[in-house]
C-alpha cells in the first residue's frame, strides 16, 4: 500500500486527486496539507472535498506529515513545489508533480533533486494528451518542413503561466522531430508589419477565458490541404486520474525522474 499526502489539497486540482484517490487499490491518502493561513486547516480533509470523514487532517506544512508518507502528489505553484521537492528529496520520499511554468535553471535543480528519489513529472497527465505527443512526433517527422506548424491553447482566466506547459511540451516534441531548435524558432505573439511567416518558424498562440478547463490544437497547414489535431478536457479529473495512475506506477522504482510517456509504456 502507497501512502501519498496531497499538496494544495483542497485546490482546483489537489480536491479532485484527493476525492478520487479513494478509488485506487493501492493508495491510501494519509496526509494531506494547504498554504499557511488556509481556511480549512485543521478540518477533515474529506469532508473539505465532499467525500465524507477520511480521518485524514489538513495541516499547513509538509514537514509535520512526511514521514507518515511515502509519496507527495503536487499540483500547486511553482515556488511551492520546489520547496516541497527539496523536503521529500532530503526524506527519500517519491513524488508525482503536475505543476507547469518553470524555468530551465527550475528544471535542472528538479533533476538534480530526482537523482535520489522516484519522481514522475509531466505538463499534462491525461491519457489522451500523452497519446498526442507520441501521435505529433510522427505526423511531424513525415510532414517535415513542408507544413507551416501553429499550436493553440486555451484555458481558464485564473491560470497563471503562459502559453500552458502542454503547448510547449507539443512544441518541443514537434521541434525535436523535425530537427529544430524551439528557442530559435517559437513564435508568441504577432502584432504589426511582421513580414511573412518563416519556413522554420512554430506559433504557439494563447487563449484565457471563462472556466476552460484545456483546450489544445495543432495546426500542419500546406498548400491545398491542412491536418487540425485537438484535445479538450472537459473535467480535471482527467488530469487527476493520470496523477493517481502515476503514483501507483511508481511503487517500487529507482531514482530517477520519469514522465506519463514511462507510466504509459509509450516510449
Amino acid at each position: 500500500m502507497v501512502k501519498i499526502a496531497v499538496a494544495g489539497a483542497a485546490g482546483r486540482m489537489g480536491s479532485r486527486i484527493t476525492a478520487l484517490s479513494k478509488e485506487y487499490e493501492g493508495l491510501q491518502l494519509t496526509g494531506a496539507f494547504e498554504k499557511k493561513g488556509h481556511k480549512d486547516i485543521g478540518k477533515d480533509i474529506g469532508t473539505v472535498v465532499g467525500i465524507g470523514n477520511t480521518g485524514v487532517t489538513l495541516v499547513d506544512s509538509l514537514e509535520s506529515i512526511i514521514d507518515s508518507v511515502d509519496l507527495i502528489i503536487d499540483f500547486t505553484t511553482i515556488s511551492s513545489t520546489k520547496e516541497n521537492i527539496k523536503l521529500t528529496s532530503s526524506k527519500g520520499k517519491a513524488m508525482v508533480i503536475g505543476t507547469t511554468g518553470f524555468s530551465k535553471d527550475d528544471l535542472k535543480e528538479i533533476s538534480e533533486l530526482t537523482k535520489k528519489i522516484p519522481c514522475v513529472m509531466a505538463s499534462n497527465m491525461s491519457m489522451g494528451v500523452n497519446l498526442l505527443l507520441k501521435i505529433l512526433q510522427d505526423i511531424a517527422r513525415v510532414l517535415g518542413d513542408d507544413y507551416d506548424i501553429e499550436i493553440i491553447e486555451a484555458h481558464h482566466r485564473l491560470k497563471k503561466d503562459a502559453p500552458s506547459g502542454t503547448a510547449l511540451k507539443m512544441a518541443q516534441v514537434i521541434a525535436d522531430a523535425v530537427n529544430r531548435n524551439l528557442d530559435e524558432v517559437a513564435v508568441y505573439a504577432r502584432k504589426g508589419f511582421m513580414g511573412e511567416r518563416t519556413k522554420k518558424e512554430i506559433g504557439i498562440q494563447t487563449i484565457r477565458a471563462g472556466d476552460i478547463v484545456g483546450e489544445h490544437t495543432v495546426i500542419f497547414g500546406g498548400l491545398g490541404e491542412r491536418v487540425e489535431i485537438t484535445h479538450k478536457a472537459s473535467s480535471r479529473d482527467t488530469f487527476a486520474r493520470g496523477a493517481l495512475k502515476a503514483a501507483l506506477w511508481l511503487s517500487g522504482k529507482p531514482a530517477g525522474l520519469y514522465d506519463m510517456q514511462d507510466v504509459l509504456g509509450l516510449r
